[in-house]
């Protein structure tokens, strides 16, 4: 699936690149933005992991939301620049469902940190073809027993992510973004009630997330 989508990204780029050069003065995706942040949110067990011989099941899917901010260069035909985010989910293990613990226990998803760049191609003055790369650290919060109740102990993970996604400007100040992005996590820690912290510890975990955005530049 990666595979898939980075090869249809660039061959988006490539595609964009083939078309007249805009007028240098041109600088629709250029200096501040922030945004607030929508989507869908799936996490589960990485390709390593097999439960029952079913990688399927260790997931858990909710609605992801936040806000972001960054700032864009525009180079004319080319546009990089630096972001970051801070989301959370409504994701949750199933009371019932003891396949959705993907090696945590019951968990519900916390925040999410993102720091990282993106790089992109105008496919016309208004649009923005992009792909996206970089840290992320991810909280997975225990549930008491068979609650819904949150304690104070929590996963803490760090990964890396990539994506790509479509800008369009809607007014000389205004956007809204489609955006794809993967994380995986393979390293973390518990934080524990009393303020102490585990050692850090590997793990296998992959995240989804296909999300819209609407979005300010200053």
């Amino acid at each position: 699936m990666k595979k898939i989508m980075v090869a249809t990204l660039l061959a988006g780029i490539g595609a964009a690149a083939a078309t007249p050069a805009f007028a240098q003065d041109d600088k629709t995706f250029s200096g501040p933005r922030v945004e607030g942040i929508l989507g869908w949110d799936h996490t589960g067990a990485g390709s390593t992991v097999d439960n029952d011989n079913n990688h399927d099941d260790q997931n858990i899917d909710g609605l992801l939301y936040g806000v972001g901010a960054g700032y864009d260069v525009d180079l004319g035909r080319a546009v990089v620049g630096v972001e970051g985010e801070i989301t959370d989910s409504t994701a949750k293990s199933s009371r019932h469902d003891l396949t959705q613990n993907f090696g945590y226990g019951r968990v519900d998803q916390g925040r999410d940190l993102y720091v990282g760049a993106r790089a992109g191609i105008k496919a016309d003055p208004k649009t923005l073809v992009y792909v996206k790369g970089g840290y992320t650290n991810a909280k997975l919060n225990v549930l008491a027993g068979d609650t819904n109740q949150e304690t104070d102990r929590s996963f803490k993970l760090d990964g890396w992510r990539i994506g790509g996604g479509v800008e369009r400007a809607l007014t000389p100040n205004t956007f809204a973004k489609v955006e794809y992005r993967y994380s995986k996590y393979d390293s973390g820690h518990i934080d524990f009630p009393n303020g102490a912290t585990s050692s850090e510890f590997g793990v296998d975990t992959d995240r989804h997330q296909v999300v819209a955005s609407f979005g300010y530049r200053f």
